[in-house]
Parts: C-alpha cells; structure tokens; sequence
C-alpha cells in the first residue's frame, strides 16, 4: 500500500508542476489542460495536484512497511 500511496504522489506531483509549467510557459506538457471542464482552472487544478501530492506522501509515510 505504501508504494502505491508514493507512485500516486508521484504522478500526481509531476502532472502538478507540469500543468503549472505549461500555465506559466505555453509548452504544451501534461495532462491538466487537455481537460476540458477544467478551462479556466488549470493553475488551481494544478496547484491542488501539487498540495495532493505531499498528503500523499506523508500518508505513505506514516504506513508501515509491507
């Protein structure tokens, strides 16, 4: 269960920080702005991605092992 909490962190952080790259670069990277009931949202989206991110790795810290 702790790999899973940490690979879901994971995905979540980098589609975070990519959404908040394309939002402040114009790249067209990740997956939070192909999604079309988000337009207009994607910097909160984004950001929640991120903040999401570290609750799921502290869960997955605070998990035992195995």
């Amino acid at each position: 269960m702790k790999q899973v909490l940490e690979l879901t962190g994971f995905v979540a952080l980098v589609q975070g920080v990519l959404g908040l790259v394309h939002e402040l670069t114009h790249w067209h990277v990740g997956f939070v702005q192909r999604l079309g009931f988000l337009d207009g949202y994607e910097v909160y989206a984004s950001a929640g991605l991120v903040v999401s991110a570290f609750a799921l790795f502290a869960a997955a810290e605070s998990r035992r092992s195995g």
